[in-house]
């Protein structure tokens, strides 16, 4: 009777207008309760009843105060949804709809549910996976949580889930675009196109691959110099600004790649047929030329033009990298012609990689790693794929021709889309010196010299002959992230004042505008197509989402390939890439999986373990343990399949820290 007593609801009321409240973010726990983050440094305790009505992520208002003994938050007023699109699980429950959403804070909350119209609530299966959006939400209307399942994205049992779903989330195509049924080249009347033909060009690509967008040719001249001619795809002979392929292109930004396969950002039969430089066929091209000196210097020289192009052989790197290095498993022999090329092409590449070593930076060796799928979409295998001699002849031709392209939209436009890199982030300049300095006795570096590209990429030099990896992990949290715009401006990352690509119009939208402008260079005209203000921001939005999805579907075919190790206890190596609170995440060397130990896999002591994510350092009894860049062995202690993460624990057991404990 007491909950219908006017005056006693009179007094809650007035007792909770009389309580603190505080704004801040809902972060959830697996075991119910939650904490509301205030801020960096202040945070406070939801018990399991008040998180009923909140999710993870929500930014709420809350009323704060004391229960046994112990400061809560009750949050009264919702004043951001946490989520409000999102993917889930179909999960009926004594017949009545509900969606468990596939977050890992989320995953034990069951939504009551209904479908959109056109959708048929009976189609729905159990585990299905769905496209679901938020409609009604307790702390809002006092009704709670409510969803409408917009979309079906597969059945529960589905084995290429992991790329429907992925794609689902980050609301990225699954297909390529729809062509059209005659394409004409569109070709500027002024734009004369050179008969190249009789140049011998080849192409050097995976054994897989279809979309071949360059096409290589190098000569080395008497004085031990070389001259270089570079042939790239050109899809906008097909495709003009005001078109609506173009504006599909725009949209999608980028060929999306995923372990296993791709969504090409053009019609295939652009992708693959009518653009794609195939061998003995006729194809239209955007080309450049450059001398390059015998110390790998580029000339002054720079040339493009458009042509009519074909290449004379289709060559595959493995079969090239055997050829050139000798290698025991070569069967694959070119023709005098073809291996006249190619060797001009990789002391070419030579030169190139040593003039970078000197004046510019060059990234170390890493592995690709790269799955192998049955038909069934199940994992064969995963390779650690290494650069090998031939991907260093591409990879040298793209930055050589990209270079050349930066420089020349600069002085005709000073405009195209570049790729950029500031250096260090300002406020951290001093916090590099102090690193550096302290670990350097040979030379002494100054916030003004790594502010320069020549001291930054003086900086990255010498970081690279270090004998570990441990300041190049450490310094890397200080630098800014790549961008790209419209401004003319350094690549500090890779030592190069500029840098603009072209050299993937099949793939790249901001490529397919380079090319538009430096056809105009070519005809001395304005070009009918410039990079404007938001390019670079919507590429860059692009190219974040394609990451995630890439990784995304990665951890989930790693979960499944790795599900039984743990059992087995397989031992691995795996290299320490990040340091926080709460643990080390370290990628495997095998095979490229990320997994995280948790310092209770460590040492369970608390008191003695000591996991310093600003120095990288793990700690016990103040000793050194592990750092940042460390390679060690572990084994995997849990493989999660609905969380799709892995936790892993070091095989070596630290028995003076392990008696103690």
């Amino acid at each position: 009777m007491f909950q219908d007593n006017p005056l006693l609801a009179q007094l809650k009321q007035q007792i909770q207008e009389n309580l603190p409240k505080k704004e801040g973010t809902i972060k959830a726990t697996e075991k119910g309760y939650g904490f509301l983050e205030v801020d960096n440094k202040t945070s406070v305790f939801i018990p399991p009843p008040y998180m009923k009505k909140c999710m993870h992520g929500d930014k709420v208002r809350a009323i704060i105060r004391t229960e046994k003994e112990r400061e809560v938050a009750e949050p009264e007023a919702l004043l951001e949804q946490g989520i409000n699109r999102f993917i889930g699980r179909v999960k009926w429950f004594k017949g009545k709809l509900n969606v468990n959403p596939d977050h890992p804070q989320l995953k034990k909350l069951s939504l009551k549910a209904k479908v959109t119209k056109g959708l048929k609530r009976d189609d729905l299966k159990e585990g299905d996976w769905v496209v679901a959006h938020l409609i009604q939400h307790p702390l809002a209307d006092d009704n709670g949580f409510l969803v409408e399942i917009s979309e079906k994205i597969t059945d529960a049992d589905d084995k290429i889930a992991p790329w429907w779903v992925t794609l689902a989330q980050n609301e990225l195509p699954n297909t390529e675009p729809p062509g059209i049924e005659n394409w004409q080249i569109e070709d500027d009347a002024d734009l004369e196109r050179l008969d190249m033909t009789h140049l011998p060009f080849v192409t050097i690509d995976g054994a897989s691959t279809r979309d071949m967008d360059d096409a290589l040719y190098a000569q080395k001249l008497d004085d031990g110099s070389y001259e270089l001619t570079i042939a790239i795809a050109d899809p906008t002979a097909y495709i003009t600004p005001s078109s609506e392929m173009d504006r599909t292109a725009r949209q999608r930004g980028f060929t999306i790649y995923l372990p296993g396969r791709n969504i090409p950002m053009l019609p295939r039969e652009l992708a693959d047929d009518l653009c794609s430089l195939v061998e003995n066929e006729l194809r239209p091209a955007l080309c450049c030329s450059v001398h390059i000196g015998a110390d790998g210097e580029l000339g002054d020289d720079v040339k493009f033009f458009a042509a009519t192009v074909k290449s004379h052989a289709r060559l595959v790197y493995d079969h090239v990298s055997d050829w050139l290095e000798n290698s025991e498993s070569q069967s694959w022999q070119p023709d005098s012609s073809t291996a006249s090329v190619i060797n001009a092409l990789y002391e070419c590449s030579q030169a190139r990689i040593q003039w970078r070593e000197k004046n510019a930076v060059v990234f170390p060796d890493r592995p690709d790693y790269r799955f192998e799928l049955s038909e069934d979409n199940d994992v064969l295998a995963i390779h650690a794929d290494i650069r090998r001699s031939a991907n260093k002849i591409v990879e040298e031709c793209m930055i050589t021709a990209n270079i050349c392209a930066g420089k020349v939209l600069q002085s005709s436009f000073d405009s195209g889309v570049f790729n950029t890199h500031s250096g260090f982030k300002q406020d951290k300049l001093s916090d590099v010196i102090d690193l550096i300095n302290s670990e350097n006795s040979e030379q002494t570096f100054t916030i003004e010299s790594i502010s320069t590209l020549s001291g930054f990429s003086e900086l990255r030099r010498w970081l690279a002959k270090q004998d570990t990896s441990y300041l190049e992990h450490r310094i890397r949290k200080y630098q800014a992230y790549s961008e790209i715009g419209n401004q003319a401006l350094p690549h500090y990352a890779m030592g190069l004042e500029l840098y603009a690509t072209w050299t993937s119009p099949i793939r790249k939208y901001g490529d397919m505008v380079n090319h538009r402008m430096l056809k105009a260079h070519i005809m001395g005209k304005a070009p009918v197509q410039t990079a404007d203000g938001d390019l670079g921001d919507e590429l860059a939005q692009h190219r974040k989402h394609h990451k995630t999805a890439e990784r995304n579907v990665a951890d989930w075919l790693y979960v499944r390939t790795l599900a039984e190790e743990p059992a087995e206890g397989t031992q691995f190596y795996g290299e320490i890439f990040d340091v926080s609170r709460a643990g080390l995440r370290v990628r495997l060397l095998e095979n490229g999986a990320v997994a995280f130990i948790p310092g209770a896999l460590i040492l369970a002591n608390k008191e003695r373990l000591k996991c310093n994510s600003e120095l990288g350092l793990v700690s016990i009894d103040d000793e050194i343990v592990y750092r940042a860049g460390d390679v060690i062995k572990l084994v995997l202690n849990e493989v999660n399949q609905e969380t799709r993460s892995i936790v892993a624990k070091p095989v070596e057991v630290f028995a003076e820290a392990k008696e103690a404990d």
